[in-house]
């Protein structure tokens, strides 16, 4: 009995075509899925990094906030709707820092650290003249179109730019005598026909020096009450990776 001859059959032209069609459409779609996949771990790790940056910032913030001091030299912490100007307390003395909204960017500036009142004072003053380029300007945060600090005060929270909120301190009035001085010091005056010339002289939270003349006297006898408790309220927009507003409350560390 004669066998049937083996032929050997392959894939023909169309089923070649037709498997080469499903393998592309299989590749696209996987291309596809990888790269949304890409792209959201890159948008996550974006805002992953944004948040750590914010959170960096308000812990840079609070840690400013937990030191201030009121050497009654200087005003302890103030804010004029745009720049929070505040003396901190350092291992070396202390220094002025500011916090300042400058085309929506967050800066933070802090001048050298000091022990003496001629020093702290210059520092002061300096502050009031930032044009956010100076030594010891760092770029805390981009993308701020607002920013607005409220200041907590016996037992109310209120705009910190409000006013009533200064206290007057115990200081010399009597010409011709000597009064005892805070934080140790003396304060005396003398009396030469129709003019009145005044030295005060300090040792007040660790600041040493002197300053003299009836202004010296004046600001201390008139300063700002600190308050016991700040928030911090940042509007974050373009640029910052984020949307919406940042609020921070924060605690100040209570007064010698």
């Amino acid at each position: 009995m004669a066998r049937a001859p083996f032929t050997q059959r392959g894939f023909t032209l169309i089923e070649v075509l037709v498997a080469l069609l499903i393998l592309s459409v299989l590749a696209a779609t996987a291309s596809k899925g990888i790269d949304a996949i890409s792209t959201a771990r890159q948008v996550a790790d974006g805002s992953l990094k944004q948040t750590l940056r914010v959170q960096s910032v308000m812990t840079q913030l609070d840690a400013d906030l937990s030191q201030v001091i009121d050497t009654q030299i200087v005003m302890g912490m103030q804010f004029d709707g745009a720049n929070l100007r505040l003396t901190r307390r350092t291992s070396a003395g202390v220094q002025v820092v500011v916090w300042t909204v400058r085309e929506r960017r967050l800066l933070r500036w802090a001048s050298p650290e000091t022990s003496r009142v001629g020093d702290l004072q210059t520092h002061w003053r300096n502050s009031n003249q930032l044009q956010g380029r100076e030594v010891g300007t760092l770029v805390a945060l981009n993308g701020v179109d607002q920013w607005q600090v409220f200041c907590f005060r016996n037992g109310s929270l209120s705009n910190c730019q409000s006013t009533g909120n200064v206290v007057r301190t115990a200081s010399g009035t009597d010409t011709g005598t000597g009064a005892a001085g805070t934080g140790g010091g003396t304060t005396g005056s003398t009396t030469s026909g129709t003019s009145t010339t005044s030295t005060t002289t300090s040792t007040t939270n660790g600041i040493s020096g002197s300053t003299s003349g009836e202004g010296a006297v004046a600001a201390l006898a008139n300063r700002e009450q600190l308050p016991q408790a700040v928030r911090s309220q940042l509007a974050l927009g373009e640029g910052s990776g984020m949307a919406g507003i940042v609020t921070r409350d924060m605690m100040l560390s209570p007064q010698p």
